[in-house]
């Protein structure tokens, strides 16, 4: 398969060098800043599930210089969002579906509208990974799932072969047959789990070794369930406790990209995230106070180098 991963950072690194292992075509799209570091230092993998090392990785810093493009893995942050339109719109010109990796599901929504609906597929990526000091992915836990599903009754023909390209590479690949579920319950975990790890600045463990803080963490699910439910989507109570269930197995020092981004001094993605749920609640006339606090909490850290603490 002829795969673009949009943007080379933690998650489109490795999943990208992934495929690539797997014989893929595989080509990054990148800022120049970007190129050079990887012309430089190379694109390594460093994973519990096996390191591995891309040989003369593909990078190119114009839509125009890819070669066929099947599909285009849009694994950018949700505030470069908007910028990406340009290049995606040239890539459906020629023929490509976007796979958006994303967080939240407002972009999916966007997406949509800007490139229609049967370019967008949905998905998800399960994964904790970061980038080294030399901009090679570090991958920590045992998941490194995607899963994906047509949105579109055209998309179900490339599903199935992206299907085949997942069975032969080292990640978890799910194709779903409820793809918009599995993406509110992707996003009512995450909206939880980056929020209160982030404005608490605290990891996984702390957070559940307090009740009323993990207390916390079940109402903004418990919203996120409802605001699902708005949007006509079948989330419930066994959900939440799926949820509850993966979070209590997750290694105490686990947390979220937005908390490490924080603890970077980065930009953060609580307008995505926190303040997408609370835009869609407004369409349908729901009020998310938890969700709301939290938003009012992580907002003074949205642009990033406000803080000291984590140097």
């Amino acid at each position: 398969m002829n795969i673009v991963m949009f943007g080379a950072g933690a998650l489109g690194a490795y999943y990208g060098g992934r495929w690539a292992e797997a014989g893929q075509n595989v080509s990054f799209l990148v800022r120049e800043k970007r190129k050079k570091q990887i012309e430089e230092q190379g694109l390594n993998i460093h994973s519990v599930a096996g390191d591995y090392q891309l040989e003369n990785p593909k990078l190119i810093v114009d839509p125009d210089e890819a070669e066929a493009c099947d599909l285009l893995v849009l694994s950018v942050k949700g505030y470069h969002l908007s910028e990406t339109l340009p290049a995606l719109k040239k890539f459906v010109a020629r023929g490509a579906r976007v796979l958006p990796l994303l967080n939240g599901i407002e972009h999916i929504y966007k997406l949509q509208e800007e490139l229609g609906e049967e370019a967008v597929l949905g998905g998800s990526a399960f994964i904790i990974a970061t980038l080294d000091e030399k901009g090679h992915p570090v991958h920590t836990s045992e998941s490194h799932d995607i899963v994906y599903g047509p949105l579109h009754p055209s998309q179900e023909k490339l599903c199935t072969e992206l299907e085949q390209v997942m069975q032969n590479s080292n990640m978890n690949g799910i194709l779903s047959g409820t793809i918009s579920k599995s993406l509110w319950q992707k996003y009512m975990f995450i909206t939880a789990f980056s929020g209160v790890t982030t404005a608490a600045n605290l990891p996984i463990g702390r957070i559940r070794e307090q009740e009323d803080t993990l207390l916390l963490f079940r109402s903004v699910l418990q919203e996120m369930k409802n605001l699902a439910n708005a949007f006509d989507i079948d989330l419930g109570d066994k959900e939440i406790e799926e949820t509850m269930g993966r979070v209590s197995g997750l290694s105490c020092e686990a947390t979220s990209s937005m908390h490490q981004d924080r603890r970077k001094g980065l930009s953060l993605e609580v307008d995505h995230l926190q303040g997408g749920a609370l835009r869609l609640a407004k369409q349908c006339g729901l009020r998310l106070p938890h969700i709301e606090t939290l938003h009012a909490l992580i907002k003074p850290f949205e642009s990033g180098n406000l803080t000291t603490e984590a140097k």
